[in-house]
């Protein structure tokens, strides 16, 4: 797969003399999930839309000197009533070279920065799964990964805050 560089942050040299650089070494689906457990009962049409569930969340290891792991997770339930029509889980990958930025903006880069480059191709791989699965594309609205990021940042300080 080709390297797509990201400058986030242009004109700040790192030590090498160079700006920062971000850059998607690989994508691949980890996990891949799509359970249509009434077909062919579960496609009729109905007079209201099913109720959708949709859960998000990032993760991100090291695999070597500046490069990263960071996985996308993205799982939808439709129901109607009490019935499942359908259930997908996507665990969506990218190895990303992280190279030149100040330590301090290294977690914003691994939980913002690389999910929002991931959303696009996982939000397409669910979307194609469902309309496979006989329902109309499941086009997920585009994720504020930032205010996730904040929301979790916090979420981790009041723990540490009630250990304390």
């Amino acid at each position: 797969m080709a390297k797509e560089p990201v400058t986030p942050t242009p004109n700040a040299p790192s030590a090498n003399g160079k700006g920062p650089t971000l850059n998607i070494l690989a994508q691949y689906v980890k996990d891949f999930s799509f359970e249509n457990p009434g077909a062919p009962a579960s496609l009729r049409g109905r007079d209201k839309a099913p109720g959708i569930n949709i859960n998000v969340n990032c993760n991100a290891n090291p695999v070597a000197d500046k490069e990263y792991d960071v996985t996308l997770t993205l799982s939808a339930k439709a129901s109607y009533d009490k019935e499942v029509l359908f259930n997908v889980e996507l665990v969506y990958g990218g190895v990303f070279r992280v190279d030149g930025f100040p330590q301090e903006h290294m977690l914003p880069i691994l939980f913002i920065e690389c999910p929002r480059l991931l959303f696009p191709f996982a939000r397409q791989i669910i979307a194609e799964a469902t309309r496979n699965g006989g329902f109309p594309p499941l086009l997920i609205d585009p994720i504020d990964f930032a205010s996730m990021f904040q929301q979790r940042m916090a979420e981790e300080q009041s723990k540490s805050a009630i250990k304390s």
